[in-house]
């Protein structure tokens, strides 16, 4: 069964960090490229940052010089590493198995004073 859990969300105030994770399950992690998303409701949801099994990243330019894409292919696990967070910032992330097209259920990220 194919499982891509995300945590690591939660409420940060204006400049703060926060690491999100998404642990998968069910498929071969290491050779597929995993990617961020974001979205806001209302909104289409956004590349925010992904990551090729030869650990080639990408970052969407609102993001870039602040999150940090990475992974862990013995524990099946990628982060998100958020610094200088603004309030643009806030939204539901999920974790997306690009070319299995599986995606996770979101943790929401809200970034407020």
């Amino acid at each position: 069964q194919v499982q891509l859990v995300e945590s690591g969300g939660g409420e940060v105030q204006p400049g703060g960090s926060l690491r999100l994770s998404c642990e998968a399950s069910g498929f071969a992690f290491s050779g597929e490229v995993m990617r961020w998303y974001r979205q806001v409701p209302g909104q289409q949801r956004e590349l925010v940052a992904s990551i090729s099994n030869l650990q080639r990243t990408h970052y969407a330019d609102a993001v870039k010089d602040r999150f940090t894409i990475s992974r862990d292919n013995a524990k099946n696990t990628v982060y998100l590493q958020m610094s200088s967070l603004k309030p643009e910032d806030t939204a539901v992330y999920y974790c997306n198995a690009f070319t299995r097209n599986y995606w996770g259920q979101g943790t929401q990220v809200t970034v407020s004073a």
